[in-house]
């Protein structure tokens, strides 16, 4: 049953790092399960104030992936409409694979802007606003997968050092 456990954790651990760049996924959360998973193997101890604080972060950052475009979009500059184009962008760029969704918040933000105000500059900084919240959004979710990957390998010595 061990060996099960570690086998899927291991998928649900690439699934997570993968879900750090597709939407779809919510990476964070899939390699938690993949570090939960291998808790409950009968020579990894059992810490659940580990568990429960590596869950803890996993939601904390998915909630901020939501809100960085939208922080991005407003930092540099862009209202209310570049807001609602970025996050309208985000959803129909979901249905053009890896390149809408890295490019659709970025169009969105640019057409909502310029929707409101002619103003080019301005909608570029807006739309260039929401390209970095996605992509700050995206390192942290690739960062936080990483680590959970680490500790899931260190773990895994130990489980090999025990059954083997």
């Amino acid at each position: 049953m061990d060996i099960a456990l570690i086998l899927i954790g291991i998928v649900l651990m690439l699934i997570g790092i993968a879900g750090s760049f597709v939407p779809i996924i919510p990476g964070p959360l899939t390699s938690w399960v993949g570090l939960f998973l291998l808790h409950n193997t009968s020579v990894v101890e059992f810490d659940w104030n580990f568990l429960l604080l590596t869950f803890i972060l996993a939601v904390v950052i998915l909630v901020l992936d939501y809100f960085t475009p939208i922080w991005g979009t407003k930092l540099l500059g862009g209202t209310k409409f570049g807001v609602i184009g970025s996050t309208i962008g985000l959803i129909i760029g979901l249905l053009f694979g890896p390149i809408g969704i890295i490019f659709g918040p970025f169009i969105g933000a640019f057409a909502g802007e310029f929707s409101n105000n002619s103003d080019t500059k301005l909608a570029l900084r807006a739309a260039l606003g929401s390209f970095i919240g996605f992509f700050t959004g995206v390192i942290l979710k690739l960062l936080i997968t990483i680590v959970y990957l680490i500790f899931f390998v260190k773990d895994c010595w130990i489980i090999v050092g025990k059954l083997f």
